[in-house]
């Protein structure tokens, strides 16, 4: 199939102007309204049966060949992030404070990519959705897009997600079978005593000190409640108390984000967080409220699906180039949703190691996706309609 990546890297130099183009004009969570009107008009100029304003600003295209009866689902994410960016590139940002710093403009294009190839190139028997996700950061696109019906309108046998990564080499496949992304929550503790003079704290009740506590206190839950073969992750990632040195708060407050690669363990932390900031809070003489707020399922990519995923890197880039079974991760991806409904399974693609500008980690002003990737991923989706298809 080499032959495959090989033709598209001839052709592909319209979706790295259309890639550099939605970079250049990021959207929020949402938000996605000229990304996702830009990405419908182009799939119904391929001959795609267009579903727009699915989870609000959602997009399916839906391909139909034959009478075959199997269908399928890849999907992209569209969103982007309230990140001021910093790579000096001719197509960043125009958008003050906002920038794709995690690559969904270039998962964008390559399905994009895909799409157009297949649509001009490709026989098959069967259904081919392609899925384009608003409001992957954090704001659930994938069960707002569900919740308005998307299974039930477009029945998928498998769904299948793509994720660019940076530190692993560039084109280079990574899989993972099982859990490979964690569940994540979110916590905001609130801290109520008596605020007094800093120089008569003898006559207050410190929020401040209560919390400290709790920050060090919630370091054991890892340590001394989750087994130790297993995986959690309890950050507090902000304490705001008070303004002056002289001065005890009535009013602490902590941010806390929580993570977990099983379920048993992701319910453990719940409670076990719960029952310490309280116990501790109680202990200084100080009251705790413990607001906690289920974010996304852990990420599991089922057997069959992630094995047959593998098999179509294999032959597209070789071994050399494809990880089977790769590390776990303790982000988050909302594609965990759709995979709880349909079978399917979530994979890597390097956007480039060492010294190369592609390392730079998501989520960080200096990041870019590596355009050297679009190639690579259209022809692994166009790889991965031809086989499903064939079997």
């Amino acid at each position: 199939m080499t032959y495959l990546r090989d033709a598209l890297t001839e052709r592909v130099g319209e979706f790295i102007q259309l890639r550099r183009d939605i970079h250049s004009y990021p959207e929020l969570a949402f938000e996605e309204h000229r990304t996702a009107e830009l990405v419908a008009a182009k799939l119904e100029s391929w001959g795609y049966a267009v579903h727009r304003g699915l989870g609000g600003t959602g997009v399916v295209g839906t391909l139909t060949r034959g009478p075959g009866k199997r269908c399928l689902g890849l999907r992209a994410d569209m969103d982007a992030l309230p990140i001021q960016e910093a790579t000096g590139a001719e197509w960043a940002s125009v958008k003050p404070g906002l920038m794709h710093a995690c690559g969904h403009d270039g998962h964008t294009a390559m399905l994009m990519a895909a799409a157009k190839t297949i649509a001009r190139d490709v026989t098959f028997d069967g259904t081919l959705n392609m899925i384009f996700q608003p409001a992957e950061e954090g704001g659930g696109g994938a069960v707002r897009m569900m919740a308005d019906g998307l299974f039930e309108q477009h029945p998928c046998d498998a769904v299948f997600a793509m994720h660019n990564m940076p530190g692993t080499p560039v084109g280079h496949f990574v899989f993972r079978e099982g859990a490979a992304m964690a569940s994540s929550d979110y916590a905001t503790v609130r801290i109520h005593g008596t605020g007094g003079h800093g120089a008569m704290p003898h006559r207050a009740a410190d929020p401040l000190v209560a919390a400290a506590s709790i920050v060090m206190a919630l370091q054991t839950i890892v340590s001394r409640n989750v087994d130790p073969l297993h995986t959690a992750v309890v950050t507090v990632g902000a304490l705001h108390a008070g303004q002056a040195n002289n001065v005890i708060p009535a009013l602490a407050t902590l941010e806390i984000s929580v993570r977990a690669l099983d379920p048993e363990v992701r319910r453990l932390l719940e409670q076990r967080i719960k029952a310490l900031v309280v116990a501790q809070a109680e202990s200084f003489g100080v009251r705790a409220e413990v607001d906690w707020r289920q974010g996304y399922c852990v990420l599991v990519s089922t057997g069959p699906e992630t094995e047959f995923a593998r098999q179509v890197a294999l032959k597209l880039a070789g071994p050399e180039r494809v990880t089977l079974q790769g590390p776990a991760l303790t982000g988050s991806e909302d594609f965990a949703f759709m995979l709880e409904k349909v079978p399917g399974s979530y994979l890597l693609i390097g956007n480039g190691d060492g010294d190369s500008a592609g390392a730079c980690m998501v989520h960080n002003p200096g990041y870019d996706f590596n355009d050297d990737n679009i190639a690579t991923g259209a022809a692994y989706w166009t790889s991965l309609v031809q086989t499903f298809f064939a079997r």
